[in-house]
């Protein structure tokens, strides 16, 4: 079957508005840096993770399809991995591994007429020595990507997103310690979600805590000075009680 440029283009339309109407309602996940590190914040469902350590300092969240997710997750921590043996490990970056070895595979699929997109929206997030230094990146399902200092979200529309952006603008300008992060991303996520649903003016703990009826907090830390052999670390239910409304 032969394509012309119009039918391509009605195809790529096509992709698109079939993801955009699969990840409207996907549970935003927000990035921030603090003092301790930086924090992955967001609500899942059930057993479904959402938040996964890629590499030393590198971690990725994302939205949409739980196998799309694994994929992804997968192909990184590959990536990751080869580059540490084949280089050092100091040489593995969330820019190559976004760039180099998520980006054009995700964009060769989305282009191909007789494949199906991925259904997935992911922040990827690389620490630094300290809060200057952390990078984020966010990821589309088409393959683009754009890159962030400081914070970082991903959401279900364009509107959540620029909302949850202008809570965190003036925040993260500058660095929270880990409690003062985490609340901040919990009213970002809350805004994103209800930008999302249309949820007209509901008060974001009112927000958070219908998506917690049913859903699961999940938080991660990268530590910025850590002990352990490895700095990617969940924070325990105790550590996020004080943050659930009652």
């Amino acid at each position: 079957m032969a394509f012309t440029p119009y039918d391509w283009q009605q195809t790529l339309r096509q992709k698109a508005d079939y993801v955009e109407d699969r990840l409207r309602e996907g549970s935003p996940v927000v990035g921030l840096s603090c003092h301790e590190g930086i924090l992955l914040v967001t609500v899942r469902r059930a057993q479904q993770q959402k938040i996964f350590e890629i590499y030393d300092r590198l971690a990725f969240a994302g939205l949409g399809n739980q196998s799309d997710l694994e994929t992804i997750r997968q192909i990184a921590v590959d990536f990751a991995h080869a580059e540490g043996f084949a280089r050092s490990p100091q040489d593995v970056s969330i820019q190559r591994v976004v760039g180099v070895a998520l980006s054009p595979a995700m964009k060769r699929s989305f282009s191909d007429p007789l494949r199906l997109p991925l259904v997935v929206r992911g922040l990827f997030a690389q620490l630094g020595d300290a809060p200057e230094g952390d990078l984020f990146y966010l990821l589309n399902y088409d393959g683009e990507f754009s890159r962030a200092h400081r914070w970082g979200v991903a959401a279900g529309t364009e509107g959540a997103r620029e909302a949850m952006e202008r809570v965190l603008t003036v925040f993260a300008k500058k660095t929270p310690k880990r409690d003062a992060a985490l609340e901040k991303a919990l009213e970002a996520w809350a805004i994103g979600r209800r930008a999302a649903l249309a949820a007209g003016e509901s008060e974001w703990r009112a927000v958070l805590a219908e998506a917690l009826e049913s859903g699961t907090l999940e938080a991660a830390l990268v530590e910025r000075t850590s002990r352990r052999e490895r700095r990617f670390r969940f924070l325990s239910p105790d550590e996020l009680k004080p943050f659930v409304p009652e």
